[in-house]
């Protein structure tokens, strides 16, 4: 059910191999995002076309915006601060898996102000990811998801839901979420969509997702092209197609918090980089509907 209503532009020129992890910060009206295989963390100032870029010494995930000033960056080799000011990095938690096999991969903030970040098994043999949660400063094993590549985290506007995503497992998961103690229970299937990579109308698979004000969850779908829209009961409201066959992951931004903006991957085939080329570049669209402001994590 693609909305042709929607207009879907490019917000930065500049390519990423895997671009990830949209973050707005609505101090800043400054959108941050990350570069998984370019090993780089970047923001953009819309209002003003301001660009930049953080190098890193391994990959990063997933983002938060730090109580204290500047980010918290989930690495391959563990959680970091980063001064956004002076590009100084300091570590919070090392991994806590084997950096060979495993890092850091989705994430998101609760309202609680904990940051939670699921990992990926690259091997992609078993189902070895799992949930992290670091809570002022500390790190511990949330549970094990038994997927292969955690994704999709989200929680519902009265902090009473959490999403997952199991992307290899083409399944979204809704659980009970207890914010006091930072616990789920009675995981329920959201959404399950069809993981016949053959069929003609193969859609792709759940990747990065966000919840807008209403409590519907929009989330990327990794080589279907397109974004779409649940309801809170696993309901398809809506979809945008895109020019760009991997979006990875989306946010709410923009000052009125209506602009959705999607990374997407360009490490692709040339095929379909000629074919698309607005992959691997963020992109924006206008929402019907507004999101809402990121938590932050409370560093103490």
């Amino acid at each position: 059910m693609s909305n042709e209503a929607y207009t879907v532009t490019a917000a930065c020129d500049d390519v990423m191999q895997v671009g990830e992890s949209p973050l707005w910060h609505p101090d800043q009206q400054t959108l941050y995002w990350v570069d998984i295989d370019g090993f780089a963390v970047h923001s953009l100032h819309p209002a003003s076309g301001r660009h930049h870029k953080w190098p890193m010494a391994s990959e990063p995930s997933a983002l938060a915006i730090g109580s204290n000033g500047g980010l918290i960056v989930a690495l391959r080799a563990g959680i970091m601060h980063l001064n956004t000011d002076s590009g100084e990095l300091t570590a919070i938690a090392a991994a806590p898996y084997d950096t060979a096999t495993t890092r850091f991969n989705d994430g998101k903030t609760d309202a609680a102000g904990r940051f939670w970040v699921g990992t990926i098994y690259e091997p992609r043999d078993k189902p070895a990811a799992d949930m992290y949660v670091l809570d002022k400063g500390e790190l511990r094993l949330a549970w094990p998801t038994h997927v292969v590549n955690s994704n999709g985290l989200a929680f519902s506007p009265d902090n009473t839901v959490l999403y997952h995503a199991d992307t290899a497992g083409h399944k979204v998961t809704r659980y009970a979420f207890d914010a006091a103690a930072g616990a789920i229970s009675a995981p329920q299937v959201l959404h399950q969509f069809s993981s016949d990579k053959s069929a003609p109308d193969y859609g792709g698979r759940p990747d990065g997702a966000a919840v807008d004000a209403d409590g519907n969850y929009w989330v990327a779908l990794f080589e279907g092209g397109r974004i779409v829209k649940l309801s809170p009961s696993g309901a398809l409201l809506e979809e945008i197609a895109l020019p760009a066959r991997c979006p990875t992951m989306v946010t709410f931004g923009g000052d009125d918090l209506t602009t959705l903006y999607i990374t997407t991957a360009g490490k692709r085939p040339a095929e379909e980089l000629a074919r698309l080329p607005l992959s691997g570049k963020v992109l924006q669209v206008k929402a019907n509907v507004a999101g809402r402001p990121a938590a932050i994590y409370q560093e103490s």
